[in-house]
């Protein structure tokens, strides 16, 4: 499968931004997906992830109650809808599809991943 994450840009503190990530090839139905973000010196670390059906869904508790993640299996995508961002968000963010069973958080897990989208938040 090929991932395209999209939607990223530059937002005041506080403000929202939706992330896409288009998937082609297989089945989209068929993976786990996950959201995972880098922020400049740090390694990547996990935001979100949704099973296959989207009936199953983990957040990071630094995102709790601020992002939730959806997905279209009729439009083979995946979105994050990001609201009351904060500077700390700031991070390039890449989605994740993982073949096997249920959703992780540990980034080894997902098989195939995207090229990142770029969301910078400005205090």
């Amino acid at each position: 499968v090929q991932l395209q994450a999209s939607g990223g840009g530059l937002v005041q503190a506080g403000g929202s931004l939706r992330l896409s990530c288009a998937a082609s090839g297989r089945t989209f139905s068929s993976y786990n997906m996950g959201w995972f973000r880098q922020a400049p010196g740090k390694e990547r670390e996990f935001v979100v992830a949704i099973s296959r059906s989207g009936g199953a869904t983990d957040y990071a508790d630094s995102v709790k109650g601020r992002f939730t993640i959806s997905r279209d299996n009729a439009k083979n995508t995946m979105y994050l809808q990001m609201n009351s961002l904060k500077p700390e968000d700031t991070a390039v963010y890449y989605c994740a599809a993982r073949v096997g069973n249920f959703i992780y958080r540990d980034n080894a897990k997902y098989d195939y991943w995207g090229q990142g989208t770029l969301v910078t938040v400005s205090s």
